[in-house]
């Protein structure tokens, strides 16, 4: 689909950036670093120790987020029922080329991603993974309706540059299959994103960043139906928003993104969203960042 050049990060890991979209499928300061921080850490895996859970991946591309989610299971006795979505197939495939990519994990891993590139499914006494190939907003809709998931990663390209997997009407169907106390994880950090999943009723968290300065001040966001408030205090990776970020979704940064039929394209999106934008009342963004001492 996307014409993708290789790029290895500073972590000694490689990445692949999309010179359609003109964005890095990870940071460059690592692609594993950032899986870590940003997905495997605030999964909590080890509330599944001994246990089952349901994963839904969308937007796997080159699969490190569930690779490192696999790596880690295969160590602690966990049944996984694993769904992604993923509309090219090329990252897969030059994954499964790759050996930096292959090191870095169990070679069960490796076993499970050549039977997804090949029969778009895998499965054995602890894992039942199936790909779905397409349009993300149609092979949603493949996934048995009774299906809810304990955690759902979300790693499209950013809303700017890839709206379909952030609007308002796919977040709707992905919220509808996260379970009461499943995490809805994501890189993003953006006002309108955050908007979104609390309009549908979930508590949002930051992910914390490992150093903070004024134009660093997030590594991501989970969201969460029902979580306690002595768990969300003692987590270790997330905390509540500050009040910083509470004024950013006051902002016409909040205002969503919008797909109605779920087929729009990425200009209509944009463009729907703009229009919007110029007729708010909201606060302008650059108004709170000035009032927060941010560069843009």
């Amino acid at each position: 689909m996307s014409e993708l050049k290789e790029v290895v990060t500073k972590d000694g890991s490689i990445s692949l950036r999309s010179l359609m979209f003109q964005e890095n499928f990870h940071s460059l300061e690592g692609a594993l670093k950032e899986t870590e921080i940003k997905f495997t850490n605030p999964s909590d895996l080890k509330r599944f120790q001994d246990n089952s859970l349901n994963v839904l991946d969308i937007c796997f591309g080159l699969g490190y987020n569930s690779a490192s989610l696999f790596n880690q299971l295969i160590g602690q006795n966990s049944f996984i029922n694993w769904y992604a979505l993923e509309i090219d197939k090329k990252p897969l495939e030059y994954s499964l080329r790759n050996k930096l990519f292959q090191n870095l994990w169990n070679p069960k891993v490796i076993k499970i991603f050549k039977s997804l590139s090949q029969n778009y499914q895998y499965k054995d006494d602890f894992f039942e993974c199936d790909i779905l190939w397409g349009d993300a907003r149609e092979a949603i809709n493949n996934i048995p309706g009774n299906t809810k998931f304990d955690l759902i990663y979300l790693d499209g390209f950013s809303p700017q540059k890839c709206p379909q997997v952030w609007t308002i009407e796919f977040l709707a169907k992905v919220t509808e299959k996260l379970n009461p106390n499943g995490y809805l994880i994501t890189y993003s950090s953006a006002a309108a994103i955050r908007k979104t999943l609390r309009n549908f009723g979930l508590n949002i968290f930051n992910i914390k960043p490992n150093l903070i300065t004024k134009n660093f001040w997030s590594n991501g966001t989970v969201a969460i139906k029902k979580i306690s408030e002595k768990k969300s205090q003692s987590n270790l990776y997330f905390e509540k928003l500050s009040s910083m970020e509470e004024e950013h979704l006051l902002t016409k940064a909040s205002i969503p993104y919008r797909d109605p039929g779920l087929s729009s394209k990425t200009k209509d999106i944009i463009n729907r969203r703009v229009q919007e934008q110029l007729f708010s009342n909201l606060e302008t963004s650059k108004k709170w960042r000035d009032k927060w001492g941010m560069t843009k």
